[in-house]
């Protein structure tokens, strides 16, 4: 049994349900002062059901890690690059830098420095979830969960035998079935539907369109933004730079209507100018607010802490970390102060769509393959790559600890499924303390 889910059950409902309460607010006070409207949104959708609370609730999660005792954590993997939020919905097509279609991680606004197995953990425990909600039995789960895992242990052990990790892609011609149908559907989007979805053209310029979820900019918020965006060219790595006239803005506006994840933060979208002057080749751009990275409030090392600049620049330092060709357009700046990371929002994204797969047959070969993006994830980041906070080859360090490893699945999948039916009851839990009123400053009514 996992010692966060012993610790928990002998704290019993009430003291865990005050528990529940006081690391939302601690993680998302700020937050819910500035914009009340927003978060009760958000806690709504967490309260649809168990998969969406827990998607909701990172920083539940690594408060519980802070319990949890890790044989496989040492000096070196229990602090390498982790995306921070690894849920089974946190994945999808992407095109990189490369110009190369690619199914991975598409989500970094948690990532920072940890143990290898938080990302593994997370991860399990969401596909236990998800299954359970799907009927699926808890043999068939364990079975789901350890194909997971002892691909992702293949993959690194690959790694550390065969040197060349970023090389390595679940692309069109390395993908079979599900997978490969999101990359084919994802390469017939275009970025004039994209564009068009998004703007108009007027006087033979395009501007974004003003609708629901979009804000118009006084002058001085303009102005502000405008400054932050020429801030923001000079944190692009001079190997990603496109010529200059790429970078003219046509329009900016603020924008809300975030999902889960980003309740209350502060964002903007910006019109510029593409490779050419063709204006189908135009660029929208999102420039986000960072947030506190959810592991960073159990890693209390000022080595990591005083690395980053702001949480815009964490998050965009660990997005070329954990991937090999990340996004050209990928930066940060500062807004009033306060840090925001800037990314395309890209034409080709399409996350995978788990709806559909309802037999475990169908989801064993997907799990498969995320196996083998979570292990290139972590493996990309180390010495090789453009940071300098993690010295080590990773896959070595990795290989290194687990020298068992039908223990090491046999340990994470009875801690996905003793956390999955944890998290369904703090799922109860946290509706009911919504419902009364019981989280301050964000009423149920």
């Amino acid at each position: 049994m996992s010692d966060a889910v012993e610790r928990i059950r002998a704290r019993g409902d009430g003291e865990r349900a005050m528990e529940i309460v006081d690391v939302l607010v601690d993680a998302f006070d700020e937050l819910m002062r500035a914009d009340p409207v927003a978060f009760r949104r958000k806690f709504r959708k967490m309260a649809a059901e168990p998969f969406a609370f827990y998607r909701g609730t990172a920083c539940l999660f690594y408060s519980d890690m802070a319990h949890e005792s890790d044989p496989w954590s040492d000096d070196r993997t229990g602090r390498v690059w982790i995306q921070g939020d690894l849920h089974a919905e946190n994945f999808g097509t992407y095109m990189d830098s490369s110009g190369t279609l690619v199914f991975d991680v598409n989500d970094f606004d948690e990532a920072y420095l940890g143990c290898f197995t938080w990302d593994l953990k997370r991860l399990v425990a969401s596909v236990a979830l998800m299954a359970w909600s799907k009927a699926v039995s808890d043999a068939d789960i364990a079975a789901l969960v350890g194909t997971y895992l002892r691909s992702y242990v293949r993959q690194v052990r690959a790694f550390a035998e065969h040197p060349g990790d970023e090389h390595v892609r679940l692309q069109l011609d390395s993908t079979e079935g599900v997978l490969h149908d999101v990359l084919l559907k994802a390469r017939l989007r275009t970025r004039i539907d994209l564009l068009e979805a998004l703007t108009t053209v007027a006087d033979y310029e395009r501007e974004f369109t003003r609708r629901l979820g979009v804000r118009e900019l006084e002058a001085d918020e303009r102005a502000e933004v405008l400054r932050a965006f020429e801030s923001y060219l000079d944190t692009i790595p001079r190997g990603k730079r496109f010529e200059s006239h790429t970078y003219q803005v046509k329009d900016v506006v603020g924008r809300t209507g975030f999902g889960i994840g980003s309740a209350g933060l502060p964002a903007y979208s910006v019109l510029v100018e593409g490779r050419s002057q063709a204006l189908e080749n135009d660029v929208v751009l999102s420039m986000k607010q960072g947030n506190v990275a959810a592991p960073s409030r159990i890693v209390d090392e000022e080595r990591i802490h005083g690395y980053f600049a702001h949480e815009g620049h964490r998050t965009a330092v660990s997005q070329r970390a954990l991937q090999a060709h990340a996004d050209p357009w990928l930066g940060h700046t500062e807004v009033d102060g306060v840090g925001f990371v800037v990314a395309e929002l890209s034409p080709y994204s399409s996350d995978l769509d788990w709806s559909e797969l309802t037999e475990p047959h169908e989801m064993d070969p997907v799990l498969d393959y995320l196996g083998r993006a979570t292990a290139k994830m972590h493996c990309v980041s180390d010495e090789d790559s453009e940071q300098s906070l993690v010295n080590f080859q990773v896959e070595d360090a990795i290989a290194a600890v687990i020298d068992d490893e039908d223990a090491f699945v046999r340990e994470l999948t009875s801690f996905a499924l003793a956390y999955a039916e944890r998290t369904r009851d703090d799922h109860r839990l946290f509706v009911d303390a919504f419902r009364s009123g019981q989280i301050p400053g964000i009423s149920s009514a």
